[in-house]
């Protein structure tokens, strides 16, 4: 775990870009599963209207994204965990998204988590309910310190490019389904579409 606080103190939108290349780890008593981080999205709290948290609505699933920033929000859509890093200070609900990793350990406990389906690698990890179950990410994990194990983020491999474009699946939210918030590795197979 060699990651600073000061590294989740980032704006909102640099962070974002700046999460892309780290190994994302989670130990279990399964094993140890990692990725690279390939895709984010940055959620802008108060102001965006596809967060969770516009207008600062602050509900029971909400409330870890007004506390402090480098902790975890996982919430449950379609059936599927997703995975957030609380970006903001104290009090400013903001969050990024960890859309898609590429798997860098624990490939085969991945291949056992994501079952029968998954014929190909390219398919363990490319989307944000698949990163979740291939790693073994849960709404356990809600709340947790990212900083520390057994869930946490090490530093990875320096993107060459970084690209960016609109978030995506969120097409009720006026204005912000537009904003360029979210961001990919360029070229790189694990990015969710």
């Amino acid at each position: 775990m060699d990651f600073q606080s000061e590294f989740f103190t980032q704006p909102t939108l640099e962070l974002a870009q700046s999460l892309l290349g780290c190994l994302l780890v989670k130990e279990t008593e399964d094993g140890v599963a990692s990725g690279y981080i390939v895709e984010t999205e940055a959620y802008k709290g108060p102001e965006d209207q596809a967060a969770h948290s516009f207008n600062n609505r602050r509900t029971k699933r909400t409330e870890v994204m007004f506390g402090k920033q480098g902790y975890v929000y996982t919430y449950t859509m379609h059936r599927h965990c997703l995975v957030n890093i609380v970006s903001a200070e104290e009090g400013k609900p903001e969050a990024v998204l960890i859309r898609a990793v590429e798997p860098a350990s624990g490939i085969p406990l991945m291949y056992e988590r994501r079952g029968q389906a998954v014929k190909k690698e390219v398919q363990l990890t490319n989307g944000p309910g698949k990163l979740t179950k291939a790693l073994g990410i849960t709404m356990d994990d809600y709340g947790h310190d990212i900083r520390k194990s057994p869930l946490y983020i090490k530093k990875g491999i320096l993107p060459k490019q970084i690209s960016r474009g609109p978030r995506i699946g969120i097409e009720n939210s006026g204005e912000a389904r537009d904003y360029p918030w979210r961001f990919w590795i360029e070229g790189n197979p694990f990015v969710s579409r």
